[in-house]
């Protein structure tokens, strides 16, 4: 009744407030603990006597439109005492929190490891920096273990490259982002995801189906975009050790230094090293590859206090990864005794990378409208050979992007438009057999994507909310390409909030760049001519429902996304076992998705998370509709996460279940070389525990605690240089248990 009641006032008065101009209420929560105020995640802001509020996002913060005349502000959360503030002109509030309990045997400032914004129309998930120390998280690869949404697993069993999966395809229809930078595209595909080291991330979102058309074309599926930790709140100085028992180690070290209340800069250095080669499943071939990587950022930030901020840094990449057989030692080709009885199959990977970036932005004296310009410059070289095939890249890339912002009449009606270029020089090289120079094949372009777009934002408060954008881009090669998109998101009540979006989107693919894992094979490469430009359509809905439980909150999710290919690169490994062909699609491609998931504290600083994801991922293979290969059908994940009062100890453990999937065939190969058709169900467990110091903390834990591992995951691999040598058909886990051991420490900033 008193819902029915409050409803129908709404509907009364829907007239009044609507033609009030909307204003912005925004403000921080903070809990003092022990004389230390915490930023609080998940905190309730509600307007007095109404259902009309938000939560505070992982950094404490909130946004709240206000609401007719109503200037009393309500801050609640568990284990405090409520808070009533009078707001009246105010446009920004800091709360701080006091407990309510004599001992603080609470779950204070425990901060919420991932959660979907109740504001954003978007199906957008964020992953906290707490998300992040739940497991080793040495780099993002190995960010979303504890993750329903994204999958992440080796694509061959001899370069140790490894691809994302989101809404059951690959990686490649994933618009890969850094601060909402378009990055790591091209050569960085593969190896991109070991480019970002865990200890350098603030945060990392993950956005389902088409994006916004601010940062592009190119997303299918959706997109990450990864924040780094920045100068002006990251720690004073941080540093991370990581050593597991494999021979692998690695070192953080961040610091920030404010200069003066205007100027900021931080530096971010790693490096790592795998020093010890395992063949825990006696197929001669290393498990991993011997890996070295050094790592740098130096970033600085400019805040002028009247409107104008700007940011400049560089980033510089050195890696180094050594494969093949045991015993292999690095050298070239053709340092080798070519043909002799003692040969060893080796992979060498030697890349660099330099990247500079610049974002300048100004906002106008109404705090509303506002200009920015985004810029990142990068280049890529990769020299590589797997046995006796050889490849040589480089990759130059310039991206900018101009924005304006501003309002049409009111704060309901927003707009985004502005003037992008992405430009991309491609120099390939591919040898099959390095000793014949006629087998040399030249896969250079050069690709320049001007454009134009415009987005429209409706905001109807606590109720509606319509993005609705077009942008126009011209290719030099494919001409020009429309991509319109659209996001809804309505709340039924304020519990409960619907979103659909549909959109499309376009992408180059890079045949080789993003497929050189398949050199590591005996396979034959066959790319037919005139590859075309992929084009698909994606759209999809969820429900997310809130339910108060035992003073706790229950969150609840369905959502279904679809694609539709109207073009793709099609990679077929069904056709010979001793070929690969790429050719363009000719037939239908689609992936359909459907996923649940729930999320609760179930007792008291007990976090329990569950899903369960179902893939219907159908390709045409020379003309015949087939699952795609080397995917889960279906994906489970339970994860516990359990913190003591003071958050003294924290206990995670993650159990992911992957369904059964197809596998090409493989029976023209030899008896001994053929594989079943298909993969069984299997299950991959991983554990964390770790002890909070003031300043510091230390970590064990333990990654596929049931050492489960593919079975002969290299076909032939005594035999590396004859007709039937593959690694690529790998769908489990090709490395077994992995104890680690790590230690934080960190200098707040005051």
């Amino acid at each position: 009744m008193n819902r029915i009641y409050i409803v129908a006032l709404l509907l009364i008065s829907r007239l009044s407030v609507f033609a009030q101009a909307s204003e912005e209420v925004t403000g921080v929560v903070k809990a003092n603990e022990k004389g230390k105020n915490i930023e609080l995640v998940g905190a309730n802001v509600y307007w007095a006597d109404t259902q009309i509020g938000t939560v505070t996002d992982f950094k404490g913060e909130f946004v709240i439109d206000r609401y007719g005349s109503n200037t009393q502000l309500v801050v609640s959360y568990i284990g405090y005492e409520t808070d009533t503030i009078d707001i009246s002109n105010n446009r920004f509030v800091e709360v701080v929190l006091q407990s309510d309990e004599l001992d603080e045997v609470l779950v204070a400032g425990k901060k919420a490891g991932s959660h979907m914004s109740r504001m954003d129309p978007m199906t957008k998930v964020n992953i906290t920096g707490a998300e992040l120390c739940k497991a080793a998280c040495c780099n993002l690869s190995e960010s979303f273990e504890t993750n329903a949404s994204v999958d992440v697993s080796y694509s061959d069993a001899a370069t140790g490259a490894k691809q994302i999966q989101l809404l059951g395809l690959s990686g490649n229809y994933v618009q890969m982002m850094t601060e909402n930078i378009p990055n790591f595209r091209g050569l960085a595909t593969l190896y991109g995801l070991n480019y970002i080291p865990g200890a350098w991330m603030e945060s990392i979102q993950i956005s389902k189906g088409t994006s916004t058309v601010v940062n592009g074309y190119e997303s299918l599926t959706g997109q990450i975009n990864v924040e780094y930790k920045k100068p002006v709140d990251s720690e004073r100085f941080f540093l991370n050790m990581y050593a597991n028992h494999t021979g692998r180690w690695e070192s953080n070290v961040n610091g920030s230094i404010h200069i003066n209340d205007k100027w900021t800069t931080a530096v971010l250095a790693h490096y790592s090293e795998d020093q010890k080669s395992t063949d825990e499943n006696d197929d001669g071939f290393r498990d991993e590859p011997l890996l070295k990587q050094v790592n740098f950022i130096n970033r600085w930030d400019y805040n002028n206090k009247k409107g104008f901020t700007s940011q400049i840094g560089i980033k510089v990449l050195d890696e180094n990864r050594l494969g093949g057989q045991m015993g292999f030692t690095g050298s070239r080709p053709d340092d080798q005794n070519i043909g002799s009885a003692g040969q060893l199959y080796g992979i060498n990977i030697d890349t660099r990378r330099y990247e500079g970036f610049y974002k300048a932005g100004y906002m106008f004296d109404d705090d509303i409208t506002s200009v920015a310009l985004v810029a990142n410059y990068s280049f890529h070289e990769q020299n590589s050979f797997y046995g006796r095939k050889q490849y040589d890249a480089s990759q130059k890339s310039f991206y900018a992007n101009l924005i304006f912002q501003s309002i049409i009449g009111n704060e309901s009606n927003k707009f985004s438009t502005g003037l992008s270029v992405q430009a991309d020089e491609f120099d390939e090289q591919l040898w099959m057999n390095f000793m014949a120079p006629d087998t040399r094949q030249w896969l250079n372009r050069n690709e320049f994507v001007p454009g134009a777009y415009f987005q429209y934002t409706y905001t109807l408060p606590e109720h509606l909310t319509i993005i609705a954008g077009g942008r126009v881009d011209y290719h030099n090669e494919f001409g020009t390409m429309l991509t319109p998109r659209l996001h809804i998101k309505y709340n039924l009540t304020p519990n409960t909030i619907i979103r659909a979006s549909a959109g499309k989107g376009y992408r180059t693919p890079n045949v080789l760049a993003e497929n050189s894992y398949l050199l590591a094979s005996s396979r034959q490469i066959n790319i037919t001519d005139n590859i075309d430009q992929e084009e698909a359509w994606n759209y999809g809905a969820n429900i997310t429902q809130y339910i108060d439980i035992a003073g706790r909150e229950l969150t609840l999710n369905a959502e279904y996304y679809r694609t539709d290919f109207e073009n793709q690169l099609v990679v077929d490994a069904d056709q010979s076992v001793n070929a690969v062909y790429f050719y363009n699609l000719d037939g239908r491609s689609y992936a359909n998705n459907f996923q649940v998931e729930g999320k609760y504290e179930l007792l008291r600083g007990l976090d329990v998370v569950a899903a369960w994801r179902l893939n219907d991922v159908k390709t045409t293979y020379n003309g015949e509709l087939m699952d795609r290969p080397l995917i889960s059908r279906a994906k489970g994940l339970v994860n516990l996460s359990y913190s003591t009062p003071l958050k003294k100890w924290q206990f995670d453990f993650t159990t992911q279940f992957n369904g059964e999937g197809r596998i090409p065939s493989t029976l023209s190969n030899p008896e001994e070389y053929r594989r079943a058709e298909s993969f069984g169900a299997y299950q991959v467990v991983n554990a964390q525990v770790t002890k909070y110091f003031r300043k510091w903390n230390v970590y064990i834990g333990a990654e596929n605690l049931g050492d489960f591992k593919q079975d002969n995951p290299i076909i032939a691999g005594s035999d590396p240089f004859g007709e039937h040598f593959d690694s690529s058909l790998i769908w489990g886990p090709v490395m077994g248990r992995r104890f680690y051991f790590g230690l934080r420490f960190s200098i707040d900033r005051e």
